[in-house]
């Protein structure tokens, strides 16, 4: 990379950033990272804290025009700039594997044995209130499949009776 040449640097107290155009000579079209070590360079920054607008160049030209905006801080661009569906995604599979990892850790915990004389105590507590639990929910049960069949048969009977029909006319 040669010939960087700086065409715009503006102060946008705003935003808390520099917006900067420049201009920069590439036998091919530089990428983000390596504009991005440039503007390193160049302005003592951080890469964290710069977003590329653009690479721009024209057809036959060895010269490129870039469109970067440069924050004071990662915190400032990422409150200021709205994210493409790329770094979306990128921020799901991160988020996605940090709760992997984070239930894998959790499982480890879960399989090491409660201590033994609390589980006693607990136990004749929790086998009272399942019988009342039962009780409760027996005839519930037993109403709901009487309900479930009602419901099915009047659907049956009014097919049958619309088959018949048919037959008949012809």
């Amino acid at each position: 990379m040669e010939n960087f040449k700086i065409i715009e640097e503006r102060e946008n107290p705003l935003f808390n950033r520099k917006e900067v155009k420049f201009t920069i000579d590439a036998e091919i079209t530089p990428s983000n990272e390596e504009i991005g070590k440039i503007i390193e360079e160049k302005f003592s920054t951080s890469i964290d804290a710069v977003k590329m607008k653009g690479i721009y160049g024209k057809f036959g030209s060895k010269t490129f025009t870039v469109n970067a905006n440069i924050y004071k801080s990662f915190e400032d661009k990422e409150s200021t700039e709205t994210k493409t569906k790329k770094e979306k995604e990128a921020e799901l599979k991160a988020m996605e594997a940090a709760a992997t990892e984070a239930k894998d850790q959790a499982k480890v915990p879960v399989e090491t044995p409660a201590p033994a004389p609390e589980a006693p105590a607990e136990e004749p507590k929790k086998e009272e209130k399942p019988a009342e639990e039962q009780s409760k929910e027996e005839p519930k049960q037993e109403e709901q499949p009487v309900e479930e069949v009602k419901a099915e048969e009047p659907k049956k009977e009014e097919a049958k009776p619309a088959e018949e029909d048919k037959g008949e006319e012809k």
